[in-house]
């Protein structure tokens, strides 16, 4: 068995190709697209690879792929936090100690070699990328939401047996068809009209004007967060175009106070359910009908993320779109959803969704190690 790093071609397409490998037996897994994956994994093509260092690796064994693993250096985040913490993710691997631990032990000694003291994952790249996040270790009798991780399950004991610990829990909330309590319904609104909030769509005519209002309020909300980073304007952008195709934006609202943006909540319809049915996560030549044929039939969505400027947090004002986002999901035949991911210390976003009848149903985690 060895581990070596490649770099692009035949090698690159191998490493794409070992996650249907791993998981195509497993009848929640859902394929990622392999357009969208190639792309992400691009130098070339994603914006963090503008302030970020990433190698790839592959563990072969008699000639075959038994495992990958990416290993990086973001410096915005370095810069950011001042400190020295290196990354691992995209992280697949056989159920065999040996090619986890000679995996992680490649990565680990690549971001030793470049200055970092901790290893830190599996974040594909970051917090703000929309690859899965961290392992999924609690959870496993349903298939993922948009963007959400779904892996097998002895992957947390081979990270662990690796000597890798928990760093952080994230937590994912479902709903089924929530009839919050009418005094929840009162109290949200009438912390609305105390606080002059009033909440409106995403206008797709004024997307770009819109995004911009998101960005900025999403680096503001956020900057006391664990594992944070603010994004650059190139990456929210990249991010914004992959989600324009698939956005309702009755899902994405905007909070206001006497005309000023002061919060947001993004979600989108779950494409999951979509993504299943196409042939080797391959939308063209023929997935794109598979697509097309399925993308009116959705019913789920996934809160991806919600935040108000300093100032406006701590107001109950999360409950409130919370509440209006599920309302108009239900009016327009959305009949569950997730909410997700939520750090399992943030109890303020995870209280309104509690209020509200959402059960805490999936786990994912974060590791870490000295290096």
């Amino acid at each position: 068995m060895r581990v070596r790093e490649i770099a692009a071609g035949e090698s690159l397409r191998r490493f794409v190709d070992l996650a249907w490998k791993i998981n195509a037996a497993d009848p929640h897994w859902v394929p990622p697209l392999r357009m969208s994956l190639n792309a992400t994994l691009d130098r070339r093509k994603h914006p963090f690879h503008r302030h970020a260092e990433v190698a790839y690796f592959l563990a072969e064994r008699g000639g075959e792929a038994a495992g990958r693993i990416a290993a990086i250096v973001n410096h915005r985040h370095n810069e950011f936090h001042e400190e020295k913490t290196g990354f691992f993710g995209f992280f697949e691997s056989v159920d065999d100690p040996q090619v986890a631990d000679a995996l992680l032990g490649a990565a680990a000694e690549w971001l030793r070699a470049r200055g970092m003291e901790r290893m830190r994952g599996p974040t594909s790249f970051s917090t703000n990328e929309e690859a899965p996040l961290g392992v999924l270790v609690e959870g496993f009798d349903s298939a993922p939401f948009i963007m959400m991780a779904h892996n097998p399950p002895y992957y947390d004991r081979l990270l662990m047996d690796a000597g890798l610990r928990k760093a952080k829990d994230l937590l994912a909330y479902y709903l089924d068809d929530v009839n919050p309590h009418e005094r929840l319904r009162r109290g949200v609104e009438r912390i609305a009209k105390r606080e002059g909030v009033a909440v409106r769509p995403l206008n797709m005519r004024r997307f770009k004007e819109d995004v911009d209002i998101i960005k900025s309020i999403y680096n503001a909300a956020w900057t006391r967060n664990w594992g944070f980073v603010p994004m650059t304007d190139e990456e929210f952008d990249y991010v914004a175009k992959d989600f324009k195709p698939i956005v309702d934006p009755n899902l994405c609202l905007i909070a206001e106070v006497k005309g000023e943006p002061v919060g947001f909540s993004l979600a989108l319809p779950d494409i999951n359910q979509v993504l299943k049915k196409i042939p080797g996560g391959r939308l063209f030549p023929f997935g794109i009908f598979h697509f097309l044929r399925e993308k009116r039939r959705m019913r789920g969505i996934r809160v991806i993320t919600l935040g108000f400027r300093p100032g406006y947090q701590h107001q109950g004002l999360g409950a409130l779109l919370y509440l209006r986002g599920w309302q108009t999901g239900a009016e327009r035949g959305y009949r569950r959803g997730e909410a997700s991911w939520i750090l399992e210390d943030n109890l303020d976003m995870r209280r309104p969704l509690e209020n509200m009848g959402a059960d805490p149903y999936k786990r994912f985690r974060i590791y870490e190690q000295p290096l």
